[in-house]
């Protein structure tokens, strides 16, 4: 059957390797990887007849996985992390860049080869740690935003990189050849900013007045596809074009229609990106030279991690954050792939040395998951060995603290708790670490203690064990769940309210023990039920009957 035979195996062997992969509580993307290493050509049995026509079909992959991106991407929640995306990734590609020039100095490469080494390892992989980042239940913190950020910049450095690296024996034609891309990148974006602003929304429109949602879908796949295969003509990335074409689509009226049409469609398509990376790795060819691919992929996972936890941690950020890139960054990417195969169209690599990579990358990515699971775990041994910090207590009551509530997170829920609890005239505690936060609430004239509330000598310091209630007011489970510990280690008995971002935190700090668990997403459906029976004219008793029954059947999932 052809193409269609090959589909046909690949989505079967991928069902067997999800259903092992969820049966161990792993990403879906390892028992894809695993399938796809099942039915290569380097294992015998069943075999999928034509690698590269599902490679080019996992290239679509990728483009949606950016395309829904670009839709889920928003200015304001990555404003925060603009600094170290912007100016922190082009560090990192350079430094990792550097490091891997090392290590083929090390083995004696050539000056191109490790230069190329040096960029191939500088990418990290989009698919895999949005996959992983979904599967811990990790998107939406502070820590899932900062490393996005930095994954759309490398993403979009492959464009330079697939000019320059060609031209290394002709560094002046290859800048000129860069310098006529940077012009067509910037006409391409302005004509872009035309079409987002002034064509888009007109034909979405159209299409949505037709009320057929067949139609909107392919509207939709359109778009981003057509746009992706236009920036490929004009002589830039597929997949760069895909995201720049969900971030217009994201700013009509129709994006969160669109990227709910998106999901199912580009889940398929990365089902074969994975499978297919599975389909190259040679098991023969890794037999044969496992001791240095092996040593490579230590090399290069060690110093990628240290090169972004070290960076993180420059640009100011603590916690669990630095540990989390260091994790969850140290693989080498997908654009990789790509760029390896240019590079031997090119004659500038061999082809030994694109499959020694190529097997290198495909075990990294298999890694990452596990690795990137470590992050809690080590995060909190980590934390029994940090020296303590300097108590600052600010506004404290001068007759101490008694029966008050400790408010752990000083950010804006943690604020807002604090006035309502201030104008009910209720003793509180804010435990806070970031200083310009702390500079907010010394200005509110709250009771506040700088320290990190993970700590058990803060929650010490706060009085703890005199207090009522605690408050956890930070959505990274890493975070929540050391504090809890620490709590019930001091006062066994007291009640700890608590906010997660995902069903998984939710169900991590039920199973912890505490006592209610905040989640946006539940609450905001809860308040919509609620209005719409109170616009429906149901009486008080019954509204109140049929929320909380609501309320119980969407945590029901938790108590399977």
């Amino acid at each position: 059957m052809g193409l269609a035979g090959d589909i046909v195996v690949i989505v079967m062997a991928a069902l067997v390797g999800g259903l092992i992969a969820q049966a161990l509580k792993q990403p879906l993307i390892l028992g894809y990887i695993l399938a796809g290493i099942a039915v290569g050509p380097y294992t015998g049995g069943i075999t999928v007849s034509d690698i590269h026509n599902i490679e080019k079909l996992a290239e679509i992959g990728i483009a949606l996985l950016l395309f829904a991106l670009g839709l889920e991407f928003s200015f304001r929640e990555l404003k925060p992390v603009r600094t170290i995306a912007l100016f922190g990734t082009p560090v990192q590609i350079i430094l990792t860049m550097l490091y891997g020039f090392g290590i083929g100095h090390l083995f004696g490469w050539s000056w191109t080869s490790s230069i190329w080494f040096g960029a191939l390892i500088s990418l990290s992989s989009t698919m895999v740690m949005i996959k992983t980042l979904e599967k811990q239940g990790m998107m939406g913190t502070l820590s899932s935003r900062v490393m996005i950020g930095v994954l759309i910049i490398q993403d979009l450095a492959i464009v330079p990189m697939l000019i320059i690296l060609p031209q290394l024996n002709n560094i002046q034609a290859g800048f000129s050849i860069l310098l006529v891309s940077a012009v067509k990148a910037a006409a391409f974006l302005l004509a872009m900013i035309f079409v987002g602003t002034k064509i888009i929304p007109r034909l979405m429109r159209y299409i949505a007045n037709w009320n057929s949602r067949e139609l909107f879908l392919i509207a939709t796949a359109a778009i981003g596809l057509g746009i992706g295969y236009g920036t490929y003509i004009f002589g830039l990335s597929f997949a760069f074009g895909a995201f720049v074409a969900g971030i217009l689509l994201s700013e009509s009226d129709y994006g969160y229609q669109a990227l709910s049409d998106i999901i199912p469609l580009r889940d398929v398509f990365s089902l074969l990106f994975f499978t297919s990376i599975g389909m190259l790795l040679d098991i023969g060819y890794l037999f044969a030279h496992w001791p240095m691919i092996l040593l490579l992929v230590a090399l290069v996972m060690v110093g990628k991690a240290l090169i972004f936890a070290v960076l993180s941690r420059s640009f100011g950020y603590r916690n669990v954050i630095p540990l989390a890139m260091g994790l969850g960054l140290l693989q080498v990417g997908e654009f990789s792939f790509i760029l390896g195969r240019v590079g031997v169209a090119t004659k500038s690599i061999s082809t030994e040395f694109y499959s020694l990579v190529l097997t290198m990358t495909i075990i990294t990515m298999l890694l990452t998951p596990f690795i990137s699971g470590l992050t809690t775990p080590l995060y909190a041994f980590a934390r029994r060995w940090i020296k303590p910090l300097k108590l600052a207590p600010i506004h404290f009551p001068k007759s101490g603290l008694k029966d008050h509530i400790v408010i752990a997170g000083g950010g804006r829920v943690g604020m807002y708790v604090a006035h309502v609890l201030d104008r009910m005239d209720m003793p509180f505690v804010i435990l806070e670490y970031n200083s310009r936060r702390v500079h907010e609430v010394k200005g509110c004239g709250f009771p506040i203690l700088f320290g990190d509330a993970g700590r058990r000598i803060i929650l010490d310091a706060a009085d703890l064990q005199k207090a009522r209630l605690l408050l956890i007011t930070t959505p990274v489970a890493v975070i929540s769940l050391g504090i809890v510990a620490h709590a019930q280690r001091i006062k066994p008995d007291i009640h700890i309210i608590a906010r997660a971002e995902g069903v998984e935190q939710m169900k991590a700090l039920y199973e912890k023990g505490v006592t209610y668990v905040v989640q946006p997403e539940f609450e905001a459906s809860l308040e919509i039920i609620n209005q719409t029976l109170l616009n429906l004219g149901i009486p008080a008793d019954q509204l109140k009957t049929l929320t909380e029954d609501a309320r119980q059947e969407l945590n029901r999932p938790l108590c399977i």
